[in-house]
């Protein structure tokens, strides 16, 4: 898909034929040892730079946003979600231990837990103050 600032023009050439892709394939050097290959793996860095080149101008959000669109920026945050999600869980089972109820297993939401704690809370100050 083209930006607006991006014209066909500016784009790679696209090889249609296998062959196309080879066909200025060279080795420079004379041994084994020292020489270089002109293929496409050392296309792909020239690619990388034109890509890198593509990238710096475009805004912070829009970088911010292709990178965060990549599967391994997703499975990373979905990793950090999960271990955030079982921390906080995990703290209001703390807090649940914590808090008088009748009966004391009674399953409690999230919601009751905190309006019950800010009771027990305001219960221990009365008893303080008396």
């Amino acid at each position: 898909m083209l930006n607006s600032e991006q014209t066909e023009l500016d784009l790679p050439p696209a090889h249609s034929e296998p062959e196309s892709v080879f066909s200025d394939c060279s080795r420079v050097g004379s041994t084994e040892e020292s020489s270089i290959s002109l293929c496409p793996q050392s296309r792909g860095a020239e690619q990388a730079e034109v890509v890198k080149k593509d990238l710096q101008h475009l805004s912070r959000e829009e970088r911010r946003r292709r990178r965060r669109a990549t599967a391994k920026y997703r499975t990373a945050h979905a990793t950090r979600e999960r271990i955030r999600v079982e921390a906080f869980n995990m703290a209001f089972a703390e807090l649940r231990k914590l808090l008088p109820t009748l009966p004391p297993d009674k399953k409690l939401s999230k919601i009751e837990i905190l309006r019950l704690a800010i009771c027990y809370i305001s219960y221990l100050n009365h008893v303080l103050d008396v």
